[in-house]
This record gives C-alpha cells, structure tokens and sequence, in this order.
C-alpha cells in the first residue's frame, strides 16, 4: 500500500503495529468469557455441580450431627474437596473438552491463520477459566455458609492460602487440559476420553471420602496428581489446625502442595507446546 503526497510523490504507507501478547490476550479472554456465558448448559452443570455435591455427602455423611475427626462437621470437611473438583472441572475437563470440539469445527485453523500468537489464545484459555473459578467457588461458599452453617476463615494467613492455592490450582488445571486436548481424536470422542480420569481423580484424592481412611496405595496414587494436593491445601484453609494430624504426613505440607502444582504446571505446559495442534488429525 502507499499514499500520494501534495507533490505527487508516492510513498509507502506504514503499518500499524499489531497490540501486545499481553493485550490481545486480555482481549481474547474478554471473547471467550463471553463465549462461555452463552452456554447455558455449561453453566448450569460447572456451577451447580460442586454446590449439589456438596449437599448430597453433607446430607448423607452428616446426619445426626456426626463429626469427622475431632469434631469437624462433615459439610466443613468436604468443603474444600468440592472447592479443588470445581476447579478441575472448570480448568482442565472444560478446556479438555471444548479445545477438541473447536478444532474439528474449524475455530483453530481460522484462528493459526491470524496474526494471534498462540501465546494470546492460551492467555485467553486461561483468563477465562479464572473468571469463571472465582464466580464458581464464590457461590460455593455462599451456599456452603448459608445453608450449611460452615464456617469461612476469619484471618488474612489463611485466605492467602487459599489464593496460591487457588491460583496455582486454576493455573496448571488449565494449562494441563490446554496439554491434554490433543489426546481425544475427535471433539465427538473427548467427553468420553477426559470424563473418566476426573472421575477417577475425584474418587482417589479424597473429594468423595475422608482422604485418610481411603487405602495406603490409593493415597500413594493420588499424591501424584494435582487434585489431591489442591483439596489438602484447601483443607488447611477450611479446617481447624488440629485437623491436620488427619493428614498422611501429619501436617498441611504446603511446600509440597506448591511444588506438585508448580510441577505440573510446568509439565503442561511443555506437553502442550510440543502436541498442541491448530488441525484435525486428518486435515494435514
């Protein structure tokens, strides 16, 4: 392109420069929050599902006023376990899932043929899992308040835990299932790919069950995984001091829960640099 000056003289025209990483990854995640909120039923299933979860098992585990441990109300023990499963469903399941669907209906190829750089599109998968989180746990622990009489941290120590804790969680819960996506053949096919390791996941890292009377192999499992260190750290938020003796290590191992989740964040994201496809499998 160029431009004719008053002289008759032409002269190139320059071009604007594209925006920032940084911004456009804003921008991309303000498209994909919206996107989200128009799925009505998606919304309904990762809202609503911590919150029914949490009131079955406090229902069916805490009638008659039974206590877990040393007087702990079961709504207060399973609290933070529903707490890390919603942000594994809307971290790693939902980004597992939709990544797949985008792909075979063509979003991906459009978007690898822009300008974006890939590191925009991830920074938008990962601002939208964020909003998401935090409106998620927010009405988890309103109803958990309201309707089951839990009690909420009252001193800043334990509410910055639960940041880092959150954060990280929401951090390698997302870039894993950005990892993870490229596994499922087909969108058709990553329901029935990514649902049974949640489920399992769920049922080993101690969501469903007081962790400490599962099995000894079965803690050893889990401790491999981020779920289980996510619920652990939310535990050390929600639960009283003399709740940690109920841990396997007798203690809230908050190094260790940094450290697994800083792993894994760091796994997913070199798995997903290197197996992360723009492409169906059988479009080249």
């Amino acid at each position: 392109m160029s431009t004719t000056t008053l002289d008759g003289a032409s002269r190139p025209r320059t071009a604007r420069p594209l925006p920032g990483t940084l911004r456009l990854g804003v921008e991309r995640a303000r498209y994909e929050i919206r996107a989200f909120f128009r799925e009505r039923d998606a919304i309904i299933f990762i809202f609503a599902y911590p919150i029914i979860m949490l009131a079955i098992f406090a229902t069916v585990f805490g009638q008659d006023g039974a206590e877990v441990g040393d007087g702990v109300p079961f709504a207060q023990y399973f609290l933070p376990g529903m707490i890390a499963t919603g942000v594994l469903l809307s971290s790693f399941q939902s980004l597992a899932i939709s990544i797949p669907v985008e792909r075979d209906e063509g979003g991906l190829k459009r978007l690898g043929g822009t300008p974006l750089p890939p590191a925009s599109y991830f920074l938008g998968k990962v601002g939208q899992v964020l909003v998401v989180s935090v409106v998620q746990v927010a009405l988890l622990l309103a109803v958990a308040a309201l309707a089951f009489d839990v009690t909420l941290p009252d001193d800043a120590a334990r509410w910055g835990t639960f940041a880092w804790v959150f954060v990280l969680g929401v951090a390698a819960g997302a870039i894993c299932g950005v990892g993870f996506s490229s596994l499922p053949r087909s969108g058709r096919s990553a329901s029935a790919v990514v649902t049974p390791v949640v489920l399992v996941l769920q049922f080993i890292s101690g969501v469903f069950f007081t962790f400490y009377e599962l099995p000894t192999w079965m803690q050893q499992v889990a401790s491999v995984f981020p779920l289980k260190w996510m619920a652990q750290g939310m535990r050390s938020v929600f639960l009283p001091e003399s709740a940690a003796s109920l841990e396997p290590a007798g203690t809230w191992e908050h190094g260790m829960t940094a450290a697994v989740l800083a792993a894994w964040l760091v796994v997913g994201l070199v798995v997903g640099v290197r197996t992360f496809r723009w492409r169906r499998r059988d479009d080249g």
